[in-house]
């Protein structure tokens, strides 16, 4: 039982595909860092919390 050999539609498809998954999870990295940055910070805190008596 062998396989076929895929089709050359299905190679360019697949590079596409790869291609896609790297934008896709670059940009998922860079909001995650950009939040995690900001929460670090301390820009989510709101104004009332930085009040002491």
């Amino acid at each position: 039982m062998s396989f076929r050999d895929p089709h050359e539609l299905h190679k360019r498809r697949s590079g596409r595909n790869i291609g896609v998954a790297l934008v896709l999870a670059s940009f998922i990295v860079l909001v995650f860092g950009l939040t995690y940055v900001k929460v670090t910070r301390g820009d989510y805190e709101p104004e009332n919390a930085s009040i002491e008596r």
